[in-house]
């Protein structure tokens, strides 16, 4: 019995869902973002309309149990969107002349330097060069340095 009146009533929430008609109960994706239907805010509300790919008509949905909202926000800060020109300027109040002024800040002064390296003594040619400049010897080519290289030993018997 109970089995048979459960199925009855899913075939009965089943066919109203595929025919498009009935209502619907609006679950946000995202906890805290409020879906916003014509000014009222219906999350987690009953939302009755006859809208829908299948339908050339469609009315204007009705809302129930959801909180309407402040079209424009109570706040501070300028939204452009809203229309209103923000106030022009800052506050400013001028302080009176005859009033006691504070103790003026001591002194600062910091300074940043940078240069290159002094560059190393180079040798100039001398005052006195002498008269004649002596070529060095050539004795043929230089062994290079390294290890010696051996004489091969004799072979005998």
């Amino acid at each position: 019995m109970r089995g048979s009146l459960a199925l009855t009533i899913l075939a009965a929430m089943t066919s109203t869902a595929l025919a498009g008609g009935g209502f619907d109960i609006v679950v946000p994706n995202r906890p805290g973002v409020p879906i916003i239907i014509n000014g009222v805010d219906a999350s987690y509300a009953v939302v009755e309309s006859a809208m829908g790919l299948a339908r050339n008509d469609s009315m204007v949905p009705t809302v129930y149990g959801g909180r309407p909202i402040d079209p424009e926000p109570n706040v501070g800060h300028y939204y452009p969107s809203l229309g209103h020109m923000p106030g022009y300027g800052r506050l400013e109040v001028e302080p009176p002349a005859n009033r006691r002024l504070p103790q003026p800040a001591e002194s600062y002064h910091e300074s940043w330097s940078a240069r290159s390296a002094p560059l190393p003594a180079q040798s100039s040619v001398p005052v006195d060069p002498p008269p004649v400049i002596y070529a060095p010897q050539f004795n043929g080519p230089q062994p290079l340095p390294g290890p010696v290289p051996r004489p091969p030993r004799p072979r005998g018997p």
